[in-house]
């Protein structure tokens, strides 16, 4: 490989990776303006004594991922993991309010 061969590649890589940098940091304050929201829904439940969980909202919710992952070309089963593993902490945070 020549060295204008080498150079390129790594500034590509460098702009690879300050893409991902500002993608990491949209996925974390994502997350928190979600869990926001989330926090609020479990004082609303606690309130007003509605379950921690909805199951039919979550099964609703995992099937829609599930279709936005395929439109987006992310596998699918990593989509719903990452879902479920949002759900659980939600709820985890929901019954911390009716404690």
């Amino acid at each position: 490989m020549t060295d204008d061969a080498v150079t390129r590649a790594q500034e590509l890589l460098k702009e690879h990776r300050a893409s991902i940098d500002r993608l990491d940091a949209i996925l974390v304050y994502t997350l928190g303006e979600r869990f926001a929201h989330t926090q609020s829904v479990g004082k609303l439940k606690a309130a007003h004594d509605l379950p921690a969980s909805d199951p039919d909202r979550e099964s609703r919710q995992i099937a829609r991922l599930n279709q936005l992952a395929e439109d987006a070309e992310l596998d699918p089963e990593f989509a719903k993991k990452f879902l479920e593993f949002i759900i659980a902490e939600v709820i985890q945070h929901h019954r911390k309010h009716q404690s």
